[in-house]
């Protein structure tokens, strides 16, 4: 008697496991649009990104909550809308390099008069891929 190895469930549940993971790779990106964010040396640990709402500005200066876009009249507004009542949420923006530094120093402060302290800006280490 020979024995054999019978690889076709292990090919089989491999397979399955590829296509779950094809499926679920799209949900698992970050909402709002893609910006090119600023280069900068080291920056510090961000945190976690479950912990936080992200503001994005694009490169025409449209300002974005997660993955809706807002107009700068509705900002404040809808911020309160998507921390849910939560005043101590943390809010992180993240602006495309070509702004201009005073259009990310007016939505840290429309951020704060909407009555959030905690305010932060997302960079990329110089020389790091995107989404790393």
């Amino acid at each position: 008697m020979q024995a054999s190895i019978n690889v076709t469930p292990l090919v089989d549940v491999v397979l399955v496991l590829l296509i779950i993971f094809m499926v679920v790779a799209p949900g698992m990106m970050k909402p709002g649009p893609e910006v090119d964010l600023p280069k900068t040396g080291t920056p510090p640990e961000q945190g976690d990104a479950r912990d936080r709402l992200l503001v994005t500005i694009d490169a025409q200066g449209a300002l974005w909550i997660d993955d809706q876009q807002v107009t700068p009249d509705r900002f404040a507004d809808s911020l309160r809308q998507a921390a849910g009542g939560m005043e101590d949420t943390k809010v992180v923006i993240q602006g495309d390099a070509s702004l201009r530094f005073g259009d990310v120093r007016r939505t840290m402060n429309a951020v704060e008069e909407a009555g959030f302290k905690d305010v932060g800006l997302i960079a990329q280490r110089a020389g790091q891929a995107r989404g790393k």
